[in-house]
């Protein structure tokens, strides 16, 4: 098949030697000899046409027939294709004859062109009555060779339309293509039986064995076309290995492992795997139940599977390998879950080579994308990295790292984000030198805890709101905040999906955070509309060992300041009148990262999973003659 040389003869006389019916098949499929005196025997063909036969035709016809299917008449005049091709048989040189349209199929497509079609629609619309009939029979399926589409090389476009399915035909360029298919879906019919062993079945069968060791010395673009050619033959193992190098370019994609779900091996890499598209909510067809009643079927645990999509859901799911390998995930998870994911991502590449195959049908850690820490780490960048390094025992190319995924600073908070619109408010602390687990006893509500690993925003947008919770009053702001570490050593708690507006009962939590060293709190709220009190601000305030040591707020052109201001942190020289806010923005969040040393960590706060929690109100009780508004519309919220 691919790059061999081809002739009609040693095709079809392959594909005639390795015939055998179909478990359901009543009838031989008649005899076949080749145009060249090829042997004569049960099977799908027939004896050659004479160039006299296929000549008579073509006048009758009154056009040439294209080269490929004018070849293949000279060797077998007709072919029996498969039951399950929809197509039963094709029909020799004295059978084929003009489609003519007979049901009436060039209006319907002509209507749906619109004013701009593309030229493929164009081609498919007028198909119908242009095109060759090649199927004597067939379950309402046609055989359709269009002398309208050609290509470059003059042949003809073959269309099958099955009628029974009402869907828009299957296009293949020629008719060689649609024969060699056709082949294809032969073997992938019969790949199961033990009698059907041939020359075609052992060759492709060592094409999987040579691309699962490829596949393991890093030579994933090799091992991918030797297994995409195995699969399209039904060869066994193919799909399973095949599925595992295309869940690590695609690492968020569904893929299928079929009975491997069942065997205790491979089981912890891979039922997890299985759970990832019902556990995010894009399982339809009869909900958890069906799913689960197919990971039964293939002999799954039904419980272990229920337990998998469980911890999944609940963020609480830990993908944990033995060995060397298995020590480097927890350290890299160590590092993710509080926010370095290029260092645990370094971690994971130094160690893969470790990994360990449980098993022959296992090619690479696909457990770890499932895992609600360090799957996201998994770009289809990384995932070709990680597919590109030896593994096993094996040996192959040097490592490349991959692209690091979170620039220094915070200038990045300005810029478009996997979850962020441009002009999205934030809010953030950051304290110094401590622990960020230590952070709910510092700023938290009362009986705060960290969560599980979740997604910053959907823990943010899922929070009750104030008349919501019991005993909590509508003026105060609650954050729900996500918590990390810096590279610069920072405990931070960042806000990135809050609504709250930085009004006149704001609090600075600068202070309870610094208890046990410096703390920083940033507020940026964008400008909502030109009037005075919604125009953009800005808060910055610095605390140490519970005091505040200098803030500013500026509103327009209003600066509100207190303490000594470090100069390059002056709000005068930061917030320019001429300057947009934008420019502004950017040039104290610079300001920020070259006096303290603040940052965030891009990835982890956008596309990762961190630990969550809610804070105290950042807001504080209404004075006497102060008042506030509290409105919740849909989804929203806002305090002023």
């Amino acid at each position: 098949m691919s790059g061999e040389s081809f002739t009609w003869q040693e095709f079809l006389g392959r594909w005639q030697r390795e015939w055998v019916p179909r478990a359901d098949d009543e009838e031989d499929g008649g005899s076949w000899e080749s145009g060249a005196g090829g042997e004569v025997g049960a099977g799908p063909g027939r004896p050659g046409a004479g160039e006299a036969v296929i000549v008579a035709a073509e006048e009758r016809l009154g056009r040439r027939l294209p080269p490929s299917y004018r070849e293949f008449l000279a060797v077998s005049d007709g072919w029996h294709v498969d039951q399950t091709a929809g197509v039963y048989r094709l029909g020799g040189a004295a059978d084929i004859d003009w489609f003519r349209d007979p049901f009436g199929m060039t209006p319907l497509y002509e209507e749906n062109l619109g004013d701009d079609p593309r030229a493929e629609d164009v081609l498919l619309a007028g198909m119908w009555r242009r095109a060759l009939r090649l199927e004597t029979d067939s379950d309402m399926s046609h055989a359709l060779l269009d002398p309208g589409d050609v290509g470059a090389d003059g042949e003809w476009a073959l269309y099958v339309y099955k009628g029974w399915g009402g869907e828009l035909p299957d296009r293949y360029p020629s008719f060689r293509a649609y024969m060699e298919a056709m082949y294809r879906g032969f073997h992938c019919d019969r790949a199961e039986r033990d009698d059907f062993v041939n020359a075609t079945t052992r060759a492709q069968d060592a094409r999987v064995d040579r691309a699962r060791l490829l596949a393991l010395r890093g030579r994933y673009e090799e091992a991918l076309a030797l297994l995409e050619e195995a699969r399209s033959f039904g060869r066994p193992r193919s799909a399973v290995l095949l599925n595992q190098l295309r869940q690590l370019l695609s690492p968020h994609g569904p893929q299928d492992y079929g009975d491997l779900v069942a065997d205790p091996r491979y089981l912890p890499e891979v039922l997890p795997v299985q759970a990832m598209a019902p556990a995010r909510g894009e399982w339809r067809l009869g909900g958890d139940g069906h799913w689960l009643g197919m990971m039964a079927a293939r002999g799954a645990d039904r419980d272990a599977a229920e337990a998998v999509l469980s911890a999944l859901r609940e963020g609480t799911h830990r993908y944990a390998p033995d060995g060397r390998w298995g020590r480097a995930v927890a350290e890299a998870r160590e590092s993710a879950r509080w926010g370095s994911s290029d260092a645990a991502w370094r971690v994971l590449l130094e160690a893969l080579p470790r990994w360990e195959a449980p098993g022959p049908l296992l090619i690479a850690p696909v457990g770890l994308l499932a895992d609600p820490v360090l799957g996201p780490l998994v770009t289809p960048e990384r995932g070709r990295a990680l597919l590109a390094v030896a593994r096993a025992g094996q040996r192959g190319p040097a490592r490349v790292p991959g692209p690091a995924l979170d620039p220094p600073g915070l200038v990045w908070l300005t810029e478009p984000a996997a979850d962020r619109r441009p002009g999205d408010g934030y809010r953030g602390i950051w304290v110094e030198g401590i622990d960020p687990a230590r952070l709910p006893a510092l700023i938290g509500e009362e009986g705060a805890a960290l969560s599980a690993p979740t997604e910053p925003r959907r823990a943010s947008w899922q929070a009750p709101r104030p008349h919501e919770r019991e005993g909590v009053e509508l003026w105060e702001d609650r954050a729900v905040v996500a918590v990390g570490r810096t590279a610069e050593g920072w405990a931070f708690a960042f806000d990135g999906h809050g609504h709250r507006r930085l009004g006149t009962l704001f609090r600075s939590p600068a202070a309870a955070a610094s208890a046990a060293g410096r703390a920083v709190v940033v507020w940026r709220e964008p400008s909502r509309s030109s009037t005075e009190e919604h125009r953009a601000a800005f808060h910055l305030s610095v605390a140490e060992r519970g005091q505040e040591l200098y803030a500013f707020t500026v509103r327009g052109g209003e600066i509100e300041r207190s303490g000594v201001i470090p100069e390059v942190l002056d709000p005068v020289r930061l917030f320019r009148p001429e300057d947009g806010e934008l420019e502004c923005e950017r040039r104290v969040l610079e300001a920020l990262q070259g006096e303290l040393g603040l940052s965030l960590p891009r990835f982890a706060l956008t596309v990762g999973r961190l630990h969550t929690f809610t804070t105290r109100s950042w807001t504080r009780a209404p004075g006497a003659g102060e008042g506030f508004a509290y409105a919740c519309l849909g989804s929203g919220r806002s305090l002023s």
